[in-house]
């Protein structure tokens, strides 16, 4: 179990990366991004930044090389934010969620029988009596 410490500091680091991506980041590359959660170690060196990204594979390619390069800067903002021994080092991690839910609602749109109107089904099958 994560400590309730790590836990906010999880937290702390996905605003300020939030925020930081929305206001400070000028990179023409980072656009259509959310950052989705953090993972942070227990030790808390090590932080995995899960973000979703909108658009094709190439897009998505293109804004990972431009949030790894401002890694650095992105750190600088978390220092200042957190006080902690250790900064943690951020990681970039492509979070496939919102693609697969997405993917998984076309297969079941396309397997699944079309149904009409839920009140129209009812209504016939059980006539009113008095």
């Amino acid at each position: 179990m994560t400590s309730r410490r790590v836990l906010k500091a999880a937290e702390a680091i996905r605003e300020v990366v939030s925020m930081a991506i929305l206001v400070d980041i000028r990179d023409p590359r980072v656009e259509g991004v959310t950052v989705t959660y953090v993972e942070v170690s227990p030790d808390m060196r090590n932080a995995k930044v899960h973000v979703s990204i909108m658009g094709d594979d190439t897009a998505q390619r293109l804004c990972l090389q431009g949030l790894r390069s401002s890694t650095g800067f992105l750190q600088q903002k978390i220092s200042r934010r957190i006080d902690t021994r250790y900064t943690p080092r951020i990681r970039f991690e492509l979070d496939m969620g919102v693609k697969k839910a997405i993917a998984l609602a076309k297969v079941l749109d396309e397997v699944l029988p079309a149904r009409d109107s839920p009140s129209s089904d009812g209504d016939s099958s059980h006539p009113e009596g008095d």
